[in-house]
């Protein structure tokens, strides 16, 4: 079930409404397309409640010095991974509950009707596979799923958090703010004792199934995508600045197979300057509006 009330604005950054003309423009954008290929940022699930990084003002860098987990900080050190599933513990029931918005169903209708041809998401929070795409590549995972680096066995997160409460069933937390990816703030303090499972079949490692900062998405799956976007007529991008290089490569792809892009996003990306289109509005306020 998806909830009908109201955007949370808290960590979206502030925008005047959808102008009619760029309504009318990215009309024709859509209209235009027949084989659109989608790609979502965080900006899409800020009014799911969800913080982004990037945003200014609301984003994780700009009210806070914290920074995401880096790759090989979590596979070399026990006590990263300690403090991140410490956080990640605290934070998950609240970030796992979080519901598709607006935006999310309107992609997913227009792959119903058969207007999207393919939905990739930078995001790591499942909103899209809630909402009921299909056609979709999470491009850097999904924090639902985990796995052990060992020897590979998988399991639902939601199952790990019932392991960390029997290995911790005194241990209790309380956090300071919310991350884009589902952890809390805690203190050294409040980690140290906190117990971490290790892989049920070979006692590896755990991690979730996410590329981590300083971390590869796999050539396989890169050449995936590349193939679908090589099946579209178009490209529009949802809510991301599009800063990282792992979905901006498939933006400069479009511009050299000539692909018209157009760009919705509060503040600049790195597409402004050869976008056929740049809107600066809620997705959720304007993709609805979309016939």
């Amino acid at each position: 079930s998806v909830s009908r009330a109201s955007p949370n604005l808290t960590f979206v950054p502030a925008c005047l409404p959808p102008d009619p003309v760029e309504v009318e423009e990215l009309q024709h954008f859509v209209s235009n397309s027949k084989r659109l290929f989608v790609m979502t940022g965080a900006g899409i699930s800020t009014e799911s409640g969800i913080p982004d990084y990037r945003s200014e003002g609301v984003g994780l860098y700009a009210r806070t010095d914290r920074r995401p987990v880096q790759h090989a900080e979590f596979i070399r050190s026990a006590s990263a991974r300690q403090r991140y599933w410490a956080r990640n513990f605290v934070g998950w029931p609240q970030f796992s509950s979080h519901l598709p918005n607006k935006a999310h169903l309107v992609l997913r209708d227009w792959e119903k009707l058969g207007k999207l041809h393919w939905l990739v998401t930078q995001n790591v929070d499942a909103l899209h596979s809630k909402a009921g795409s299909q056609r979709l590549t999470e491009l850097h995972g999904c924090t639902h799923r985990v796995f052990c680096l060992a020897c590979g066995d998988r399991i639902s997160r939601s199952e790990l958090q019932e392991h960390f409460e029997a290995l911790n069933p005194t241990w209790k937390a309380e956090a300071f703010g919310v991350a884009p990816d589902g952890d809390v703030f805690l203190t050294d303090e409040q980690v140290r004792n906190f117990q971490v499972p290790a892989c049920r079949k070979c006692g590896g490692i755990l991690k979730p199934d996410v590329t981590f900062f300083g971390d590869t998405v796999s050539q396989e799956k890169v050449s995936f995508v590349h193939q679908r976007l090589a099946e579209s007529d178009s490209m529009l991008v949802a809510g991301s600045s599009m800063q990282v290089y792992s979905g901006y490569r498939f933006a400069l792809a479009a511009r050299e197979k000539k692909l018209p892009i157009a760009v919705l996003n509060i503040g600049p990306t790195r597409l402004d300057h050869f976008a056929s289109l740049k809107l600066n509005s809620r997705c959720g306020e304007l993709l609805p509006l979309i016939v």
